[in-house]
């Protein structure tokens, strides 16, 4: 089937519009086949492109960082936020750097770098210090208003540091962090390298980080979460089985009931 379109030249304000004809255009015709074929397409390439350069979804496992995070939060993590190559186009995007205080999701620095969620406590050339479970940045005392404890825990270690000498070592640190940990430490406080950061859960006694196993490398950044998308009740034993059939086996319970396990109160809520 064939069409005849008409299209209109604009000359001069004192000259009239003239009609121009058009040649024929032969009409295509697809099939609904081909249509749905070019539609997934487009699908999936908007959303690895989205997946890759924006945003990504996360789940929490563990209680580090309750109450801020809990176990079966389901997270957007803005992945478009943070800067890192230093590339001359940056400066067009609406990139910031890292700020204290900042929730992260990053890669762990060790085994088979699973993605980790804390809080940003150190920056690069900042000193570090705790005293009785209070945290120095600097030199001034830093105001946690998200931070909990818990009062059957004792970790002498945790509590006061960093260590001035060779007793931390009976505590559970990574090997690699134990030989270096000292290399950084003057005038009892701990010295953040260039680009790298000190990380904390928010549920203090609870969570293994950056005392335990040292810096964050600013390439291992992902993003900051953003918003709950989704809360369901869970616990950390749950989340436990990380294998293919695991997953599946969570999908499936955690549909089977959708209704009566969701966090309704937390769904869409900030997180900051």
């Amino acid at each position: 089937m064939e069409s005849t379109e008409t299209s209109t030249t604009i000359h001069g304000p004192e000259e009239t519009l003239a009609p121009v004809a058009l040649p024929p255009r032969t009409v295509v015709h697809r099939t609904g086949y081909a249509d749905v074929v070019e539609s997934l397409l487009v699908t999936v390439l908007l959303a690895l492109f989205g997946t890759t350069f924006i945003v990504q979804a996360f789940k929490i496992p563990s209680q580090s960082m309750e109450p801020t995070l809990l176990v079966g939060d389901h997270l957007l993590v803005n992945k478009f936020l943070f800067g890192g190559t230093g590339a001359w186009y940056e400066k067009f995007l609406p990139y910031r750097e890292v700020r204290h205080g900042d929730i992260i999701v990053f890669k762990f620095p060790f085994d088979d770098h699973p993605h980790y969620v804390k809080r940003v406590i150190g920056l690069p050339g900042d000193h570090i210090r705790i005293i009785n479970q209070q945290v120095f940045v600097n030199g001034g005392l830093l105001d946690e208003p998200y931070v909990v404890h818990d009062p059957s825990q004792d970790d002498s270690f945790a509590d006061n540091f960093p260590p001035i000498n060779e007793d931390f070592r009976r505590y559970a640190l990574r090997p690699e962090w134990a030989d270096e940990i000292l290399d950084h430490v003057q005038h009892a406080a701990l010295i953040v390298p260039p680009d790298h950061y000190f990380v904390m859960g928010d549920n203090r006694d609870r969570s293994w980080d950056s005392r335990y196993w040292g810096f964050v490398d600013r390439r291992a950044i992902m993003g900051r979460p953003m918003v709950i998308y989704w809360s369901v009740q869970a616990t950390a034993e749950d989340y436990n089985d990380r294998s293919l059939v695991g997953a599946i086996r969570g999908i499936g319970d955690g549909l089977i009931h959708l209704t009566s396990r969701t966090r309704w109160h937390r769904m869409l809520r900030e997180v900051h």
